[in-house]
């Protein structure tokens, strides 16, 4: 979660990218000794990552642990999981399509951390 939220700080490109979006997008990992979460909130050039639940998310991913470490490690695409029923997505699917350019930005600056992290 550290490094996750350092490399949005640092990520430059993010403040053109996300500039005039404000989104805020929660996680939801379900492991049977109990849910993870945490929320990325996208404000007018700025991202945070912030754990814990985000207070009216507008969006949702939810998933359980081996369906979230396959998307996150890139072995497993979102839309499988979705369309398999692996991946929930709740909130305003609308403003997901809205804001597809700054989720992908988002995604990219998240790649290094990605690619360093292992998944059990």
């Amino acid at each position: 979660m550290d490094a996750a939220g350092a490399a949005l700080a640092r990520d430059e490109r993010l403040a053109t990218a996300l500039r005039g979006v404000r989104l805020t997008v929660e996680q939801v990992v379900e492991d049977p000794a109990g849910a993870v979460r945490w929320h990325v909130v996208l404000d007018d050039g700025r991202a945070r990552l912030v754990p814990g639940p985000a207070e009216a998310p507008d969006l949702r991913f939810t998933a359980d642990r081996a369906t979230a470490a396959g998307i996150a490690s890139g072995r497993l695409s979102a839309q499988r999981a979705f369309v398999e029923g692996r991946l929930r997505v709740g909130g305003d699917l609308s403003k997901l399509l809205a804001h597809q350019r700054a989720v992908a930005a988002v995604d990219d600056a998240l790649a290094e951390v990605r690619a360093a992290t292992t998944f059990d």
